[in-house]
């Protein structure tokens, strides 16, 4: 009986371990295969130059930034959200709410091209990661517990984008998005995070 019980035991850590082994050989590479980013034509050195060693972990490493300790978990100007690699646009301020998880969340994108789903399948656990289309920066993840009208809530890390205000918006070539804010002064418009 004791040989027995000895044997289950090792059979059990035996499958799982090798269940571990094949998520994480299945697991992505985070590391980019090319040197280049393509929406910047930037190396990866130049890259870790420009940004801050947070913003370099997180957008090309996949990592998180911790919750309530981010730029823009609180930001509550109205403007819209760039890729910090590729600058391009991912979220607006009028589709951002307050999910008290301590980064920034939006209840869509500002366009299906620019942000992007994947499966992630890393820390023993099925994710909807996001990333940038262009740039193809991690952002965050994609879950399905956002309010109406789309029920989705895309967790973002701060260091993962920059922040235009509206006013900036014509400057910076983003004047396209500038009829958003109009519509959110509307009182047809979904209710605003302040």
């Amino acid at each position: 009986m004791k040989v027995t019980m000895k044997r289950v035991r090792v059979s059990i850590l035996v499958v799982a371990l090798t269940a571990t082994a094949f998520m994480y050989s299945n697991a992505k590479d985070p590391a980019p295969k090319n040197d280049t980013i393509a929406a910047t034509g930037e190396s990866q050195e130049d890259l870790k130059k420009r940004l801050t060693p947070l913003q370099y972990k997180v957008t090309q490493k996949n990592g998180t930034e911790r919750a309530f300790q981010n730029e823009f978990w609180d930001n509550k100007k109205d403007g819209i959200y760039v890729d910090i690699v590729s600058g391009e646009p991912l979220f607006s301020s009028t589709h951002k709410f307050k999910s008290g998880t301590g980064w920034p969340s939006f209840f869509k994108s500002l366009s299906k091209t620019n942000v992007i789903e994947k499966s992630d399948r890393s820390h023993f656990m099925v994710r909807t990661e996001v990333r940038s289309g262009a740039g193809n920066s991690h952002l965050g993840h994609l879950f399905n517990d956002g309010p109406q009208p789309t029920g989705l809530r895309y967790c973002i890390n701060s260091a993962s984008l920059r922040f235009i205000p509206v006013a900036e918006l014509k400057k910076q070539g983003f004047a396209n998005f500038l009829p958003l804010f109009e519509a959110a002064k509307k009182p047809e418009a979904a209710p605003k995070e302040k």
